[in-house]
């Protein structure tokens, strides 16, 4: 059974660019590893410039694999190369009721 996933990233000053650019590829390169379903990921981005993925991993099992697999470990450095990771609850949106964002995709 899938696992849907939602991940926030704050952009590094003067990464933000890079970081979007790095978002529109990370589905398509976990789907490449057999990693994620075929449900193509959202990709958001909030009003203090956050984005924010929900993307399903295609199992438990898959998140494990994830966790050694060479290609998402190159993805995983790239990542930290343009933002640094933020809990959910550290977004602005996420405390509204009817959470609203700006779709990338």
């Amino acid at each position: 059974m899938g696992r849907v996933v939602i991940i926030a990233y704050k952009p590094k000053i003067g990464k933000e660019e890079a970081l979007k650019k790095l978002v529109k590829t990370h589905w398509p390169r976990l789907r490449q590893e057999g990693l994620v379903t075929e449900k193509e990921a959202y990709s958001l981005e909030t009003q203090d410039g956050t984005l924010v993925e929900v993307f399903e991993w295609l199992s438990d099992h898959a998140i494990k694999t994830a966790h050694k697999n060479p290609a998402v470990q190159q993805i995983w450095r790239e990542y930290a190369e343009v933002c640094t990771y933020t809990p959910l609850c550290n977004v602005a949106e996420a405390g509204h009721l009817f959470a609203e964002f700006t779709p990338l995709n």
